[in-house]
């Protein structure tokens, strides 16, 4: 499999068809080196696009952004947080191995508040409407830079 860089226009739909984002995206690398990297299945359903072609690429959520996980909702001493925090807010916060997480605040309680650690397309089935409007082979060197360049670039 030849990797590939593609720009393209995209429009983002969940199953249903209600309109999620769109977005126009430069140099995106059609495959990762990470089996684990959330978008696999955009990066191989971008594969061997031609520039011009039209494509509809559905996911399952297990493809996408994966499974939405109750047990990743926590409660967080309010105290901790900003004042200014209000509910549907998203704020970063690093645990106690240094990693930093993006969580949705879902509610506050007395002295807690409920944190949502999904990412927000977690749990959807999703249809990407692409255009590509360049494609060229990826570089060696592109190739080993890269971890997931799909994910790290779109709806993140």
């Amino acid at each position: 499999m030849i990797a590939q860089v593609i720009s393209f226009n995209c429009i983002l739909k969940n199953k249903a068809g209600k309109l999620i984002s769109s977005t126009f995206s430069n140099d995106v690398l059609t495959t990762s080196s990470d089996p684990n990297a959330m978008l696999e299945g955009l990066a191989k359903g971008l594969q061997n696009l031609s520039k011009g072609e039209k494509r509809l690429i559905s996911l399952k959520a297990e493809e996408a952004y994966g499974l939405y996980f109750p047990q990743k909702i926590i409660l967080y001493p309010k105290r901790k947080l900003p004042q200014s925090l209000r509910v549907g807010e998203t704020i970063s916060i690093a645990g106690k191995s240094g990693l930093i997480r993006s969580y949705k605040v879902l509610e506050f309680h007395n002295d807690m508040a409920s944190l949502d650690g999904n990412h927000p397309l977690a749990g959807q089935d999703l249809v990407f409407e692409i255009e590509a409007l360049a494609v060229r082979d990826a570089t060696p060197e592109e190739m080993i830079e890269s971890t997931s360049s799909i994910s790290t670039q779109i709806w993140h």
